[in-house]
């Protein structure tokens, strides 16, 4: 697996409102209605990524989940971390 090109991510960013690209990962904040409802987001979205076994980098803090994907074996974006922000983007509309 490759990490993409800046312009390859600039792309795949196009379908992910939001989403941005910071160095090597690609990162998105997400806020909800309160803490019950970010904790909601992440315990929704943790079977769907355990399957994956691509695992973010997340923070919460009360109504906010920062998100950081990147493919550390490669050192960069690639198709999983993409996948996986699609994946995310489902569960938080479904939230």
């Amino acid at each position: 697996m490759t990490s993409y090109t800046d312009a390859q991510i600039e792309e795949a960013l196009d379908g992910l409102p939001a989403w941005s690209q910071e160095g090597e990962a690609i990162v998105k904040s997400f806020e909800f209605a309160d803490f019950m409802a970010a904790i909601s987001f992440i315990n929704k979205a943790a079977g769907s990524i355990d399957e994956m076994d691509h695992h973010p980098e997340w923070t919460n803090v009360y109504n906010r989940v920062d998100i950081r994907l990147s493919s550390h074996d490669v050192g960069g974006v690639t198709d999983r971390d993409v996948q996986l922000a699609r994946v995310l983007e489902r569960v938080a509309a479904a939230s």
